[in-house]
């Protein structure tokens, strides 16, 4: 799914859209030990409107964050159709419209079994709805238009943690006393898919789209386990790969300067493909342009191509996952954060045989722990004093006309 399509989804994901219906909701608790405690099957539009909007909130959480970060999608492997396949499990799930108990059941245990979840959590399946529209040339909806329709399930799993409020205010004794309760509170989605895809504005059965809330941590026993993909690199994993591109490519040359101009050359190529539905990425051929952009010699380029196959396996890179959104310096005990718009005022440089950071400061207003200060030119207490300079002695006066007997013996 591309951006433009997980943003359809998300902004008519609505009770007040009308091309969009939730019809069935499965809510399940799952203690420390995984079992079941309760589970709920019953219809969205029968629901208090209270609940059924927080519900439908998580449900909706799924589809947030960046594409190739926070949402991944993930091909079924060819096996996954055959009977006992993954594939063929969450088709079934989706052709019962979560109305046959059995079916759901076996659903809700399956992921209890499979999934590894660290606390106490919750389980939010729907069976959703949408009309899809045809689009004009300018790529509007026509309202006009026969519709098709996009049905499908989405699951979010929420971790429940117990909350103790120390002090509450107490209505009926009008104090402020202990609070005797606690309560399990359901917070928002850690985990969560969407089956089947949305491509080309048409179902797609042959992929499940993602959602991890920690992009570096995403559960792989749910991509694995579960869903039954084959798990791929994180973001994180991305940029500490391309971290080790550019180490073995760039080698010396990989100063301050170098590392701060490749940052802005891919944030450049993000921003100029941002109009494009396709996520950006990164392959040899792009990196390549990128680094000699920045300075990196042919020399060095030659290596390229083998590195980064070696590396990714000639897989591409997403762009998104690379970059940096901010300069940050670091040694110990000290932590330069250097934001947008500042890298060129900040430079490596030896002074006095020690490796300094130089950071030029055009603003003649500082302040350093909130605090205001100016750079003053102040003399130590205990400098000794300067010698008065000495008197000038105006030269003598040059004669006009030197005898040859008389001239300077320069």
């Amino acid at each position: 799914m591309n951006k433009k399509e997980i943003a359809e989804i998300k902004k008519n994901f609505s009770d007040d859209c009308n091309f969009f219906t939730i019809n069935r909701v499965v809510t399940a608790f799952v203690d420390a030990e995984k079992n079941i405690k309760c589970k709920t099957n019953q219809l969205y539009n029968i629901m208090p409107q209270d609940e059924s909007e927080l519900i439908l909130a998580n449900l909706k959480k799924t589809l947030s964050g960046k594409i190739g970060s926070n949402l991944l999608e993930y091909p079924f492997p060819k096996n996954a159709i055959l009977e006992g396949g993954q594939q063929q499990f969450l088709w079934g799930v989706l052709k019962s419209k979560l109305a046959d108990e059995e079916i759901v059941d076996n659903f809700l245990n399956t992921i209890v079994e499979k999934v590894e979840y660290v606390s106490t959590y919750s389980i939010f399946t729907a069976h959703c709805t949408y009309s899809v529209l045809k689009k004009t040339k300018m790529d509007e909806i026509d309202e006009d238009s026969d519709s098709s329709d996009y049905n499908f399930i989405i699951t979010a799993i929420c971790p429940v943690n117990l909350r103790i409020d120390g002090l509450i205010y107490n209505e009926e004794q009008n104090a402020i006393a202990k609070k005797e309760s606690t309560d399990r509170i359901i917070e928002l989605p850690t985990d969560g898919f969407l089956f089947p895809l949305f491509n080309d504005r048409a179902p797609d059965v042959n992929g499940v789209l993602y959602y991890c809330k920690n992009a570096k941590k995403p559960n792989t026993s749910m991509i694995e386990e579960f869903l039954g993909c084959e798990f791929t690199m994180t973001g994180q994993n991305e940029k500490e790969v391309f971290h080790s591109i550019l180490g073995k490519v760039v080698g010396d040359e990989l100063d301050y300067n170098m590392i701060t101009k490749v940052n802005d050359k891919i944030q450049n190529y993000i921003d100029q493909t941002s109009h494009e539905t396709e996520i950006a990425t990164i392959d040899s051929q792009k990196m390549n342009s990128i680094l000699w952009e920045a300075g990196v010699s042919q020399e060095k380029l030659a290596e390229l191509d083998r590195v980064f196959e070696q590396a990714t396996d000639k897989k591409p890179l997403t762009a998104v996952n690379l970059v940096e959104n901010k300069t940050v310096v670091s040694v110990p005990s000290i932590t330069v954060n250097i934001g947008k718009g500042g890298a060129d005022k900040v430079k490596t440089q030896i002074i006095g045989g020690r490796n300094c950071l130089v950071i030029a400061l055009d603003d003649p207003e500082i302040s350093i722990n909130g605090l205001e200060m100016r750079f003053v030119d102040k003399k130590p207490a205990n400098a000794p004093a300067q010698p008065a300079p000495a008197e000038e002695i105006p030269p003598a006066p040059v004669s006009e006309t030197l005898d040859d007997d008389s001239a300077a013996p320069f």
